[in-house]
């Protein structure tokens, strides 16, 4: 990703030097006053801007596919606040102590990649990453990322999304159909899984196996069209994710 770290303090300066390495091709951007810091840091990552950092963090927000503050997170808060958008074209937004003792996915955390960027930089710089994400903390199936990293595209609505979502981080019961596309997802998910799929997912080689009164969502991964007579009934609790003939 084209990443931007922000730097305020020179504390946080030495700790962003310590973050490019960590991310080569990362870009620093501190307040002029550090310029000569920042370039100890970072050599030839480094840019320095005269005016207020509020001034600056518009142009990054847009330009950039991630950015990393090294400062508060109420002060992240604000500042990105009046830039906000939507999940699907906000930047990954990751926040650290400039101890470097904490990382705090802000926003962007799944389909920005704001939760995996803060697991890399945790591992890289001995921190604790702190994450929000209901199905990161339970180590449980994320619907939005779900063959992600093989290309597979996601077919559904946003309420659907959202309902599916609901049903498996609330552990309600959740059929997952695999019809299509490499098995091997589950140990990659997500920036890894570890533990078994968890006992709400039930898995199914076709879909019309299901009862489609037992479950609250339907995870169907396939190539072939809906079955007319199941889609009527699976509405609005459906995603359908569409695998490369390769992957």
């Amino acid at each position: 990703m084209k990443t931007a770290i922000i730097s305020i303090t020179r504390h946080g300066v030495a700790l962003a030097g310590r973050i490019v390495a960590a991310l080569p091709g990362a870009q620093l951007f501190a307040p002029a006053k550090f310029a000569t810091e920042a370039e100890l840091a970072a050599p030839g990552s480094v840019h320095s801007y005269p005016c207020k950092t509020s001034e600056q963090i518009g142009r990054l927000f847009a330009e950039y596919d991630a950015l990393i503050a090294i400062f508060s997170l109420g002060a992240l808060v604000r500042l990105i606040a009046p830039y906000l958008q939507s999940k699907t074209a906000d930047p990954a937004v990751v926040v650290l102590d400039e101890a470097g003792r904490f990382v705090i996915p802000v926003l962007s955390g799944h389909l920005g990649g704001a939760n995996a960027l803060a697991g890399h930089l945790a591992a890289a710089l001995g921190a604790t990453p702190v994450l929000t994400t209901a199905s990161d903390v339970r180590q449980t199936l994320a619907v939005d990322l779900l063959g992600r990293e093989f290309g597979w595209t996601l077919d559904a609505t946003h309420d659907a999304l959202v309902h599916a979502s609901s049903a498996v981080v609330n552990d309600e019961p959740v059929a997952l159909v695999q019809e299509a596309g490499r098995t091997d997802w589950w140990a990659g998910h997500a920036n890894g899984r570890d533990g078994a799929l968890p006992t709400n997912i039930t898995l199914f080689d076709r879909l019309e196996d299901i009862d489609p009164g037992r479950f609250a969502a339907v995870l169907w991964i396939s190539r072939r069209a809906m079955p007319q007579a199941l889609a009527g009934q699976l509405a609005g609790r459906c995603i359908i994710y569409r695998p490369t003939e390769d992957a």
